[in-house]
């Protein structure tokens, strides 16, 4: 898992259980505190729905550097 996922589980969003196994297993689930948000993600696909040909214009019209 990358920095951020290690973000996450520090900050409690997922938990990982790891399997002493041959081969290794490690597992993976969110939290009841990750689970909290769902209505916050149910609410911004709602916007992201919304608002994408918006989105999508203004990237079209940027002319500054990309990011890298």
């Amino acid at each position: 898992m990358d920095s951020v996922g290690a973000w996450r589980r520090r900050g409690g969003l997922v938990a990982r259980t790891y399997h002493a196994e041959v081969p290794p297993r490690v597992e993976y689930e969110i939290t009841d505190l990750g689970r909290s948000l769902g209505s916050v993600f149910a609410a911004l696909g709602e916007w992201s729905a919304a608002h994408m040909s918006d989105v999508e214009k203004a990237r079209e019209a940027y002319t500054g550097p990309l990011p890298r």
